[in-house]
């Protein structure tokens, strides 16, 4: 088969590798139709990410029909089309049935990282019973991709970490895949106001096309003090993973506010905790856990989120490489999620 090899920081390949089997009765291995880049495989790509190895296939999300099962599953079999979760819950340790699946013992995020992923022909999927989703048949697989990643952290670091709620301000710093993904979630919720804060006019449009009341591409707290009367925001995400970004959050969070981290830190930020400690607010970050994809997955079905909408560019498998190209000038490519399809 073909895989979309790391070969060390700067270096991939498409290239020929052995198709995956099964390696424990609680295994399937699973054909892609559908995959994505992420913003975590570039970083992998730059060497932030010292656990991938040379020869690790990457990937971490996607679509496809099940090839084979072990003899210890039970929910999917041959020919289901499923949904692959980016984490691997084995469901039976004490972290799993806390549902806290992010730091499962024998999985969490593992595709892409610690075992072989999905930007490839074929995958296994360890624990499969609690770590793929069959797809119900009138859910689209461009917008079932979404599910995989970007819509579960989104929710669940963003929207529910958050706490947002009904008639809330809400700022979101950062309108990439998962800034977009936080402000369709949050929208579950009912604020008031979503306010997108980002340098790229496109994104910021992209955003607005996505429900945003306001969007904000100069100077952020400035602007927010002003559109909330110097009272600052119920709930601020951070969506990006850099220290400024954060600390716009902390500037411009009110008083029993909340700040939801979503962004991937590669260093320390400055925390002020001497402005924050008389403020009452709450801090929360986190791994997604992807326990809320089936309910995610109901609302797709219905139609109640535009998914696919997030999808700007369109390549075959077999063009991932200049996918990556594209996804790696984002800003000028106009770029958000790429979608890659083997059918």
């Amino acid at each position: 088969m073909k895989a979309l090899v790391y070969h060390g920081p700067g270096k991939r390949s498409w290239e020929e590798k052995s198709r995956p089997e099964l390696e424990k009765p609680t295994d399937a291995v699973v054909r892609l139709t559908h995959t994505t880049i992420c913003g975590t495989d570039l970083h992998i790509l730059k060497g932030d990410v010292p656990a991938v190895e040379d020869g690790r296939t990457l990937g971490h999300e996607g679509v496809g029909v099940v090839e084979s099962v072990g003899e210890g599953v039970a929910n999917v079999r041959p020919g289901d089309r499923v949904l692959i979760s980016c984490i691997t819950s084995c469901g039976r340790c004490d972290y799993c049935k806390r549902g806290i699946y992010a730091h499962c013992r024998d999985g969490g995020w593992i595709l892409g990282h610690l075992i072989d992923g999905t930007q490839a022909e074929y995958v296994r999927i360890p624990h499969a019973d609690n770590s793929l989703y069959p797809l119900p048949e009138g859910l689209d697989s461009e917008a079932a991709v979404m599910l995989s990643d970007i819509l579960p952290t989104g929710h669940e670091i963003g929207a529910l970490n958050g706490e947002v709620g009904l008639g809330d301000t809400v700022a979101i710093v950062g309108s990439g895949p998962i800034g977009l993904a936080a402000l369709l979630t949050a929208r579950f919720y009912s604020p008031a106001r979503i306010i997108m804060i980002d340098p790229d006019e496109n994104r910021l449009s992209m955003a607005r096309s996505l429900g945003a009341t306001d969007t904000i591409a100069g100077d952020a707290v400035d602007a927010v003090m002003k559109l909330t009367d110097g009272e600052g925001v119920d709930v601020a995400m951070e969506a990006v993973g850099i220290p400024e970004t954060f600390d716009v959050c902390q500037r411009i969070v009110r008083p029993g506010g909340h700040i939801a981290n979503i962004g991937v830190h590669g260093k320390s930020v400055e925390f002020r905790l001497e402005e924050l400690w008389i403020k009452n607010v709450t801090i929360r970050t986190g791994l997604v856990n992807t326990n809320t994809i089936p309910v995610l997955m109901r609302i797709l079905e219905s139609g109640g989120v535009d998914a696919a909408g997030l999808i700007t560019h369109r390549f075959g498998l077999d063009e991932i490489e200049a996918a990556y190209e594209a996804f790696s000038r984002a800003a000028e490519e106009k770029a958000v999620k790429m979608l890659l399809t083997a059918e």
